[in-house]
C-alpha cells in the first residue's frame, strides 16, 4: 500500500530560466485574452524566462487553440505550452460546445505529446467574471507551465 506524506517527492521548481514556453491565445473576447496574456508573460519573466524564450501565437477562437498547440508540441521546440482565452456564456448551447471541445482538445494535446499544457481558457457566465479572473489565471498558468516543465525534466 502506498503511503502519502505531506511532502512531495520533488521540490517544486518554478524557475523558468532556460525554458522555452509557447503561448497560444484566442483573439475572441480580446480584452480578456490580452489581460490573460499580459499577466502570463509578466509572470514568466518574473520567474526568470527571457522574452526571447517565449513565443506567442494568436488564433481566432478557443476551438482553434488545440490545433496550434499540437503543432507547437510536435515541433520539439517547447518545454511547456499555455492556452489562453475566454468563452463567455451566451444564450445558446454554443457555450457548452466550445468550452467542452476546447478543454478536451487542450488535454489531448498534452497527453498525446507529453508536453505540459496549462489551460488558461476561462469559461465564465459573463464579462465581469472573466475580467475579474483574467490576471490571476494568467499568472497561475505561467506558474503551472513552468512547474510542469521542470517536473517533466526531473522525473525518470
Amino acid at each position: 500500500m502506498a503511503q502519502h506524506s505531506d511532502t512531495d517527492d520533488h521540490d517544486i521548481d518554478i524557475n523558468s530560466q532556460g525554458l522555452r514556453i509557447g503561448v497560444v491565445m484566442s483573439r475572441f473576447n480580446r480584452t480578456v485574452g490580452d489581460g490573460l496574456l499580459s499577466a502570463c508573460i509578466d509572470e514568466l519573466l518574473a520567474l526568470g524566462a527571457s522574452s526571447e524564450s517565449i513565443r506567442v501565437t494568436t488564433v481566432p477562437g478557443a476551438l482553434e487553440i488545440p490545433l496550434v498547440l499540437q503543432r507547437l508540441a510536435r515541433s520539439g521546440q517547447f518545454d511547456a505550452l499555455v492556452a489562453l482565452g475566454a468563452v463567455i456564456r451566451g444564450e445558446t448551447y454554443h457555450f457548452e460546445l466550445v468550452s467542452n471541445e476546447a478543454a478536451a482538445g487542450i488535454t489531448r494535446v498534452c497527453l498525446d505529446s507529453g508536453v505540459p499544457v496549462a489551460n488558461g481558457v476561462l469559461t465564465t457566465e459573463n464579462d465581469d467574471q472573466a475580467l475579474a479572473r483574467m490576471r490571476e489565471k494568467g499568472r497561475d498558468c505561467a506558474r503551472a507551465a513552468v512547474e510542469m516543465a521542470n517536473l517533466q525534466k526531473a522525473l525518470p
